[in-house]
């Protein structure tokens, strides 16, 4: 028997484009990420619906520094959490659990349309619950100064950078001072 070696190569029909696809995240910087999952209260049945399990990111935009929360489901990308931090968003504890937040949302943009929900959300930890509760809350006096028209409080990176520099800058102010001392000694010993 023999066996055919055929090299089969069929034409495409249609050629595709590539397309650049944007998520609107292109201007801002992720200063959270972690797995959870979302749920929201559904006031006609009184109970809850669980609304997605992906990354919760919280994300700072480059220009305005405004903060906004945004939760992509698994697999399909599809948004089920958007909206900005407001000062009047507070994290309370879910009833029974102590790794799940619960907090009102006057503007939650999914779907192109803003509707007014109570969402929580559930991590696989309370240290991740917390986690998430510090940089909302930073996120949130974040928001509220900027709201205010004031500087928000700058990111601890950046305040230890700046002891750096201003430590280099004094020992450079000092080694300077010394020298300028020494110079006039030497010249007395010339003489």
């Amino acid at each position: 028997e023999e066996v055919e070696n055929v090299d089969i190569h069929f034409e495409p029909v249609v050629k595709l484009q590539d397309v650049e696809v944007k998520t609107h995240e292109e201007d801002e910087t992720p200063i959270f990420k972690m797995r959870s999952k979302l749920f929201r209260f559904d006031m006609e049945n009184k109970e809850w619906k669980e609304r997605g399990t992906g990354d919760v990111k919280l994300l700072e935009h480059k220009e305005s520094g405004k903060v906004r929360l945004l939760m992509r489901r698994d697999k399909t990308l599809k948004v089920c959490a958007n909206h900005y931090i407001t000062e009047d968003m507070v994290l309370s504890p879910n009833v029974g659990s102590d790794r799940s937040w619960v907090w009102n949302v006057a503007a939650d943009l999914v779907e192109d349309e803003a509707e007014r929900q109570m969402l929580a959300i559930r991590f696989g930890s309370s240290d991740k619950a917390n986690e998430f509760k510090e940089a909302f809350e930073k996120a949130r006096n974040t928001n509220k100064a900027l709201a205010a028209g004031e500087q928000p409080e700058k990111k601890a990176e950046t305040k230890a950078e700046e002891k750096a520099e201003d430590k280099a800058e004094a020992k450079t102010d000092d080694k300077a001072e010394e020298k300028a001392a020494e110079e006039p000694k030497e010249e007395e010993k010339k003489d």
